[in-house]
C-alpha cells in the first residue's frame, strides 16, 4: 500500500509559494495548513527569521485569522498601523520586517484548508495584480486537494473490495476503474498522476490477468481511458464529457483501439481489452 499513499500536501504548498514569488516578485511568501481545526504556518519562501514558523493562527486574529473567519482575501498596507486587525502576532510579524501583507484562503467545498500569504518589507503597495495572482494559485491548490480527496475516497472503496469479487463486486471494480481513469485524464504528469496509474494497475491485478509482455497488442493510456468508459455503457458523448475531451477525440481513440485489437465494434473492443488484462 505504500506506493499508493497520498503525496505530502506540503510540496503542493511549496510549489504554490514558488508560483507566488515568480508571478508577483514579492520577497516573502508563506503558507499555513489547517491542522486540528487550527491554521498552522508551515511553509516559507524568503523568510529571514523563524518567528512565524509553526505559529498557530486563530480565527478572527491577525490577517490570516481574518481570512479564516471571512473565507475571502484580506490584506493590510501598513501592518504596524492597521486598526482593522488584531495585533496578537506583532512580535513574529514585525520581527520578520513585514510592512504590508495580503492573504487568500485555499478552500474546497466552502471549507478553508489553508491560507497563502504574500508580503513585502517596504511601503510598496500590494495591489490587485498580487491579489489576483494569489487567488489563481490558491484555486489551483484547492483543485488538486479536491482531486487528492477524491482519489483517497476511491482507494478506500478499493480497499474494501474482496480480492476475488463476486459479480456485483466485479461491477463495482469496473465502475471504480472508470472513475479513476476519468480523474487521471485531468491530472498533469507528476506524483499524483503516477499514483492514480498505480491504483488503476492494482484494480486490474485484483480483477483479471495482466497483459502478456510477449503480446504484440499495446494500448495507449488514452485508449484505455476511452474503453473504460465504454465498458460502463457510456456513449461517445458521455465518455467525452467524463474525460473532458471532444466526442471526435473519443471516436478517434476508439477506432485506434479497435484496430489494434482486431475487432469491429466497441463491445468487442471491451471484451478483447478485458481478455488481455487492460480492463477489469
Amino acid at each position: 500500500m505504500s506506493a499508493l499513499l497520498r503525496p505530502a500536501d506540503g510540496e503542493l504548498y511549496r510549489r504554490a509559494l514558488r508560483g507566488i514569488r515568480s508571478r508577483t516578485g514579492v520577497p516573502l511568501a508563506f503558507a499555513g495548513q489547517i491542522r486540528d481545526q487550527r491554521l498552522v504556518l508551515c511553509e516559507f519562501l524568503g523568510a529571514r527569521t523563524t518567528g512565524l514558523r509553526d505559529l498557530h493562527v486563530e480565527p478572527g486574529k491577525g490577517v490570516g485569522g481574518t481570512v479564516l473567519q471571512r473565507v475571502r482575501p484580506y490584506g493590510v498596507s501598513d501592518y504596524r498601523a492597521a486598526r482593522s486587525i488584531t495585533h496578537d502576532y506583532d512580535d513574529p510579524v514585525l520581527g520578520e520586517g513585514i510592512h504590508a501583507t495580503v492573504a487568500v484562503p485555499v478552500a474546497t467545498y466552502g471549507q478553508v484548508r489553508g491560507v497563502l500569504y504574500a508580503a513585502v518589507r517596504s511601503d510598496l503597495p500590494l495591489g490587485t495584480r498580487t491579489i489576483d495572482a494569489l487567488v489563481g494559485i490558491a484555486n489551483d491548490v484547492a483543485r488538486e486537494l479536491a482531486v487528492r480527496d477524491e482519489v483517497d475516497h476511491r482507494l478506500k472503496l478499493l480497499g474494501t473490495t474482496a480480492v476475488k469479487p463476486d459479480p456485483a463486486g466485479q461491477e463495482q471494480l469496473r465502475e471504480l476503474h472508470a472513475e479513476l481513469r476519468g480523474i487521471v485524464a485531468d491530472v498533469p504528469p507528476g506524483p499524483l498522476h503516477d499514483r492514480l496509474r498505480r491504483a488503476c494497475d492494482r484494480i486490474n491485478a485484483l480483477s483479471g490477468p495482466v497483459p502478456d509482455p510477449a503480446s504484440q497488442t499495446t494500448l495507449s493510456p488514452r485508449e484505455i481511458d476511452v474503453l473504460s468508459q465504454v465498458a460502463l455503457g457510456c456513449s461517445n458523448a458521455g465518455a467525452a464529457e467524463r474525460l473532458a475531451v471532444k466526442p471526435e477525440t473519443v471516436k478517434a481513440y476508439l477506432r485506434s483501439a479497435m484496430s489494434k485489437l482486431a475487432v469491429h465494434n466497441r463491445y468487442q473492443a471491451v471484451l478483447a481489452a478485458r481478455r488481455l488484462g487492460f480492463l477489469p
